[in-house]
């Protein structure tokens, strides 16, 4: 909720209350003083419409939400408001005989304390959803940055594991490299050692010949 709102809305209120009094006095009152009195709420009444203004241009500055709130508040102050406005001009245009007027002062003023005391009822009933919608509004956007920082959380797990898993994959890759590595070198030397079995059996088969032509040249004699 906006504090600047807040803050009209108050003003507004103590405005609207002591122009109910003024208005209440000044259908009492008679010539000159009545017209003093009318003169007063007059110009409360045009301190209560700028107030209004405010309160509409400050509303509608708000996000959504705050400001939907905002306005069906403000539609019960405007028609607070014209109902002041209506009760000015009804003492104002008053030109009736005296008893007659008395008449309709009184029946006008209970109707005005009735019409008020239901205004100001429901005043404070749309004050108070308001209230618990502010409140309801509060709670989720505290569970929603409770979500998002649970969400950032998951997330920067998922962005080590991750981190874990490539590195894991880099040692396995370069595992799979030595082993390739110590393959090729085993088949050299098992290669090597084919080759030098061969050369040493084709030696021991020189000197087994050599040795048998030696023996023969020998026994020749």
């Amino acid at each position: 909720m906006s504090e600047v709102f807040e803050g009209y809305e108050r003003q507004y209120c103590e405005l609207s209350a002591n122009l109910s009094k003024k208005c209440t006095a000044a259908g009492a009152l008679a010539g000159e003083q009545k017209k003093q009195k009318l003169s007063d709420v007059r110009a409360g009444v045009e301190d209560a419409e700028a107030l209004i203004r405010k309160m509409d241009l400050e509303a509608r500055s708000l996000q959504p939400n705050v400001k939907a709130v905002l306005l069906a508040k403000l539609r019960e102050y405007k028609s607070d408001l014209n109902n002041l406005k209506s009760e000015v001009k009804r003492i104002a245009s008053g030109n009736l005989n005296a008893a007659a007027r008395d008449e309709l002062l009184e029946s006008g003023m209970a109707d005005t304390r009735t019409a008020s005391a239901d205004q100001r009822s429901r005043l404070m009933m749309t004050t108070e959803r308001l209230n618990q919608s502010g409140d309801r509004i509060k709670d989720s956007r505290r569970t929603m940055l409770e979500t998002e920082e649970l969400g950032v959380s998951i997330l920067q797990d998922l962005h080590s594991q991750r981190l874990a898993l490539l590195h894991a994959n880099n040692t396995l890759h370069g595992v799979d490299d030595n082993i390739g590595k110590s393959k090729k070198i085993l088949t050299a030397i098992s290669r090597r050692m084919s080759r030098n079995k061969w050369i040493i059996g084709t030696i021991i088969a020189v000197l087994i010949i050599a040795i048998a032509l030696v023996l023969y040249f020998k026994l020749a004699k």
